[in-house]
């Protein structure tokens, strides 16, 4: 019986590069040690974390939720039809994950509005700094992701002939992290007691 030779380019080289999921690994980590200290915290003073949750605006939270869901929807598509050569309709799924994570920031930029003109800072309390600071460097990252995005629309509709789908899919896996991170914040901000 004749040896069959394992492939393990699907361990060592996932979709983007093992750079890219490095990255994603690091700031996974990163996000999860800010929510679990969040989480510690909430222990210590459950009633002021649950009256500075009851202010957030939930209905802005659900929407931002659905815009990246729908972007992250949007960003695989991208990939499928970038894989079956239909760049034309790439070129309309990545404007469409685009566009939800410019809605994204806009509503998310209203929200912090709100909170401003409400008196709210990173320094109300310890909810909000934490609030403050893990949403906005989540925000960061979606501001990011929009720039690397923007650069691979440029990629699709300019130069046709030299689409790399390994940059393609680094991008995405970059976007999808996006949205994990958001997926974490938005119940535990928004939802939980």
């Amino acid at each position: 019986m004749e040896a069959k030779a394992i492939n393990y380019k699907s361990i060592y080289y996932p979709p983007g590069g093992i750079l890219i999921w490095i990255i994603i690994f690091l700031e996974l980590i990163t996000f999860g040690m800010g929510l679990f200290a969040f989480a510690f915290y909430s222990r210590e003073d459950p009633g002021l974390f649950h009256s500075s949750r009851l202010a957030l605006n939930k209905t802005i939270g659900v929407i931002n939720t659905l815009l990246l869901l729908t972007s992250g929807f949007c960003m695989a598509e991208t990939i499928k039809c970038v894989k079956k050569n239909n760049l034309k309709k790439a070129a309309l799924f990545l404007k469409l994950t685009n566009l939800g994570g410019i809605l994204f920031i806009v509503l998310k930029a209203t929200e912090y509005y709100q909170k401003i003109t409400a008196g709210i800072s990173i320094s109300t309390n310890l909810f909000y700094t934490y609030y403050w600071l893990l949403t906005a460097f989540h925000l960061v990252h979606v501001i990011t992701g929009l720039v690397i995005l923007a650069f691979v629309f440029a990629g699709i509709t300019k130069n046709k002939a030299t689409i790399n789908i390994e940059n393609m899919e680094a991008s995405a896996a970059f976007w999808h992290m996006c949205d994990l991170i958001w997926l974490l914040l938005f119940p535990v901000f928004y939802l939980l007691l």
